[in-house]
């Protein structure tokens, strides 16, 4: 279970870059009701409150929700396990989730099931990582290569449908319209001790494993981080997320 108040300043600080492209097709068409899949800590929720929509929220983790409850009281938080989702056929006006496609265990039942909960002519709006492209999380698994700690980290199954054209051919297969997938590229600036904490102490399934290291295991492991780090303090890291957009 990840540690939601740590996620909360690692993470959904990263991702918070993309809210506004990820909202752009609900604000456009004023989309009054829409869900929130895979919602974290609540940053596209707030976002999507902030806009005047009727926003449900939904996500696994029940700490996670827990902290979004608390915060945007005038959201309704569902717990919810991708593909499978507990609504009527058509009851959104838009379907968006950020960061959440990459990490469902079936990409294709999970399109066609956000699919079935959006009406006719219902936007979706879904990004994930470029993953080779992503050196703000990368220096993590460098850094712990450096140490020479033995590191498996899980596989990566959504790599399959991960580039612009296999996932556009995705959206068309799960029965949507319109596809387009675009690239959004900033600069993640960060303090590299708070990036450090925020990202180990979330006790996510890539890195959450330097926290369970011997303390002087976990020491080496950050002096390298610091050292790999170091040409990013001033600049940021830069990051590359796509963004796919379809209609219903």
């Amino acid at each position: 279970m990840t540690n939601a108040e740590a996620y909360d300043r690692g993470f959904a600080h990263l991702s918070s870059h993309t809210v506004g492209p990820l909202l752009a097709s609900a604000r456009d068409s004023r989309a009054p009701r829409l869900l929130d899949v895979g919602c974290g800590t609540g940053v596209v929720t707030a976002a999507a409150l902030a806009l005047g929509a009727e926003v449900t929220a939904v996500d696994c983790d029940p700490v996670m929700l827990k902290l979004t409850a608390r915060r945007h009281p005038y959201a309704a938080i569902r717990q919810a396990t991708l593909p499978d989702l507990p609504f009527d056929d058509a009851r959104f006006d838009a379907v968006v989730g950020n960061f959440v496609i990459n990490h469902v265990p079936d990409t294709s039942r999970t399109l066609r099931e956000l699919r079935r909960v959006l009406r006719p002519a219902g936007t979706l709006s879904l990004t994930w990582w470029k993953s080779d492209e992503m050196t703000a999380t990368s220096v993590f698994a460098d850094a712990i290569a450096a140490a020479r700690v033995p590191y498996d980290p899980p596989a990566r199954p959504f790599s399959a449908h991960d580039s612009p054209p296999s996932f556009t051919a995705l959206l068309e297969e799960a029965g949507f319209g319109e596809p387009a997938v675009d690239a959004l590229r900033w600069r993640h600036r960060v303090d590299l001790t708070e990036w450090w904490t925020g990202v180990v102490e979330s006790g996510g399934p890539r890195f959450g494993m330097i926290g369970y290291q011997p303390p002087e295991v976990a020491e080496r492991i950050r002096e390298h981080y610091l050292r790999l780090a170091a040409p990013y303090a001033r600049e940021g890291f830069p990051v590359c997320a796509y963004l796919a957009r379809a209609t219903r």
